[in-house]
């Protein structure tokens, strides 16, 4: 092979640039970038200023209609669903009043109005008769809520999940989540959880889920409560017993996201439902963002004939998260998933039933935050008899709500779609 003539020492590159030319680049890429960041968040505060000032203007009328509570066996468990917040308030304080061993109550907000005194001076009183009191609230949710409200009798222990946590700046799943959770277990015997957190608005004038359980599966609720104390207790918080069971419970069981652990199954029961449904899909959610995943599961149950319906607040209390749900909407009505907007109140819950045979309950939306972020639990059911119950309740909202069209949505405002483009940055973060 002929050898090629390859000139060993080459003149170096040299680039003649303007002195500060780099540093300019640089300065010009942090400004674009801190655009960039701006124009999401001040759409989203522009949103909220916007909002807040309607809602003085053009207030819900928070009427709606209510279901009596609906009970159905399920193996050895008694359940019974509740829809009207003072309804569910009065079976939790008859809960709480006739406790004779142990209160656990875990809530992410617990406002200091009517209803959360009358709660908290439940729970001061089982302490003062002798039964064993442990009480779990977020610090993050209740920031609005007086300090001294969460100051109880040393017979009561309190575990305040703390605001700021070591790795939270960095955007650490394992300690950016809240405690998003709503369980009451009493006696080991009566269990609660669903949407509704304790404050006298939510007895009245939001409509939300919540299930009450008495029997053998009251133990996926307290060992949810157990784990998450132990997990994140103080020295100065006791241990609490971690027990087994002696039933299993294959037709009613909690899946329970724990950040910490990098665990989050709800999102796995959510999909696997979705993927097996063949009649129908009813969801209902107060903060309706899914992810690719799911948002691509409900289009596909919908192209295979499946009857998808989401039911989401028309305006709910924040509203930066409706203009993010509002960027699915499009491709969802086109895929053949209808919509439907609850009028006059805020829905709250956090339910889905499939095919007259499956039905989840509890705390967790269909968000980024609640599927991949906060500390949730969410109760599987499956039995005819409640998910039945549960179509009723969806049928008793779709009367107080009305669908939306793609037609509709595609006729909106050239303002509104920009709103929609801006936030698409936000979607990650809720």
């Amino acid at each position: 092979m002929a050898s090629r003539n390859i000139p060993r020492n080459l003149p170096r590159l040299t680039l003649d640039l303007p002195p500060g030319f780099v540093r300019q680049v640089r300065t010009f890429a942090t400004r674009a970038a801190v655009v960039a960041a701006a124009v999401p968040v001040t759409a989203a505060v522009a949103l909220t200023v916007t909002d807040l000032v309607r809602r003085r203007v053009h207030p819900l009328t928070t009427k709606f209609p209510t279901e009596k509570p609906l009970t159905e066996h399920i193996d050895e468990t008694t359940t019974t669903v509740y829809t009207y917040g003072a309804d569910l308030y009065d079976a939790m304080l008859e809960a709480i009043r006739g406790a004779r061993r142990s209160v656990m109550l875990e809530s992410y907000i617990w406002k200091d109005d009517e209803t959360g005194r009358e709660f908290k001076q439940a729970v001061i009183d089982a302490a003062a008769r002798g039964v064993d009191v442990y009480v779990i609230v977020d610090g993050f949710a209740n920031l609005v809520v007086p300090y001294s409200f969460f100051r109880f009798p040393p017979s009561v222990h309190v575990l305040r999940f703390p605001v700021l946590r070591r790795g939270m700046a960095y955007l650490n799943v394992r300690t950016s989540g809240r405690d998003h959770r709503k369980i009451l277990v009493v006696d080991d015997e009566i269990g609660f959880v669903g949407g509704y957190n304790i404050g006298s608005l939510y007895a009245t004038r939001w409509r939300d889920t919540h299930v009450r359980l008495e029997g053998p599966s009251v133990w996926e609720l307290r060992n949810a409560f157990v784990d998450f104390w132990n997990r994140h207790r103080k020295p100065r918080h006791p241990v609490l017993t971690d027990i087994g069971s002696n039933t299993w419970m294959p037709h009613l069981k909690a899946a329970r996201n724990a950040p910490s652990e990098l665990v989050f199954p709800i999102r796995g029961i959510y999909l696997d439902a979705i993927d097996r449904a063949t009649s129908h899909v009813y969801i209902t959610q107060a903060y309706f963002i899914p992810d690719h995943d799911i948002h691509a599961a409900l289009l596909a149950a919908a192209a295979r004939g499946v009857d998808v319906r989401v039911l989401v607040p028309h305006r709910s209390n924040h509203v930066v998260a409706d203009w993010l749900a509002r960027g699915h909407y499009a491709s969802l009505l086109r895929g053949g998933v209808r919509i439907f907007l609850y009028q006059g109140a805020m829905v709250h819950a956090k339910t889905a039933t499939i095919d007259r045979r499956w039905t989840t309950i509890g705390t967790a939306n269909i968000d980024r935050l609640s599927l991949t972020g906060n500390y949730e639990v969410n109760l599987e059911i499956v039995d005819p008899g409640l998910a039945g119950r549960m179509e009723d309740v969806f049928a008793m909202d779709l009367s107080n709500a009305t669908e939306l069209t793609l037609a509709q949505w595609e006729a909106r405002g050239a303002l509104a779609k920009i709103g929609e483009y801006l936030l698409i940055p936000l979607r990650p973060l809720l």
